[in-house]
């Protein structure tokens, strides 16, 4: 198992011993009716495969982009424990990787994983070059040669099927599609195991779209990657997922192989989900 979550959620506010038993999806609410705090991710405990690609999905609202946030930590938890496979503490045993010392949590961060945002200002150093920005994640990760960092940069760079005589371009000179490719270099530069994906694609016209789209399924293909897509579109989720959870006022509804979910949904939120989309 390459990552587990147990038992995680997250609060915004100043939480009570009501928040979760009050919230999520048997309580139809995420607003905790006590002392009014926001239960964004209430309990979700899930698996990740080497290689296996899991999807995301519930409306706006439903904690799937917080629930990665929480994963990649840009945002601390709340309650549980996350375990990512190979980070074990001094005695070799499976190590809470919400509990390493900061200096752990960067390399985890810089080697281990990779997050793709929706928005590229998000992801991207706009003060950067474009090959600067893969170079940013090449040294993040413990690479200090000039050199080696420039040809990984340029390697990476030519991955995405991007001219390598525009490495040096800045981030606004690029349209919103290409933007979103010098992400996936950077984020790939460290040959993470684990990909994260916000809303990828949101915003770009759907000829860009499905590039992008294919860009990333032959790369994972090619390097052996894991991937959490999180996506309201369910075109997305089933060109890019082999199993898909849904969530609902920060509650895990559903899970099951993404062809399953979406020709026989089981909840009646994700039928409702999934007929919207038809």
């Amino acid at each position: 198992m390459l990552l587990e979550l147990k038992n995680v959620s997250k609060i915004f506010g100043s939480g009570c011993n009501n928040c979760l038993p009050e919230t999520g999806e048997q309580a139809d609410r995420a607003i905790c009716p006590v002392c009014h705090s926001v239960v964004a991710v209430n309990d979700v405990s899930l698996k990740v495969k080497d290689k296996e690609i899991l999807g995301v999905v519930g409306e706006s609202g439903s904690g799937k982009s917080t629930l990665l946030q929480l994963i990649f930590q840009d945002q601390p938890v709340s309650e549980g424990t996350i375990f990512f496979n190979g980070i074990k503490d001094r005695e070799g045993n499976n190590c809470n990787i919400l509990e390493l010392p900061p200096a752990r949590k960067a390399w985890l961060r810089n080697h281990e994983m990779s997050m793709i945002y929706q928005n590229p200002h998000l992801g991207l150093n706009f003060n950067f070059s474009a090959g600067g920005n893969i170079a940013e994640k090449i040294l993040g990760a413990g690479e200090k040669r000039y050199e080696v960092i420039r040809d990984q940069a340029l390697y990476y760079f030519g991955k995405i099927e991007m001219p390598r005589s525009r490495i040096d371009d800045y981030p606004d000179n690029f349209s919103g599609g290409q933007q979103q490719r010098i992400q996936i270099a950077k984020a790939l530069s460290s040959s993470p195991r684990l990909l994260l994906l916000d809303e990828p694609t949101t915003g770009l016209d759907v000829s860009v779209q499905a590039r992008i789209l294919d860009l990333i399924k032959a790369l994972q293909y090619e390097m052996g990657f894991s991937m959490i897509v999180v996506s309201h579109d369910l075109g997305v989720i089933n060109h890019l997922t082999d199993l898909t959870l849904v969530m609902k006022n920060g509650s895990l509804v559903e899970y099951g192989l993404t062809d399953q979910i979406l020709e026989d949904p089981q909840h009646p939120y994700t039928q409702l989900l999934v007929s919207s989309k038809l």
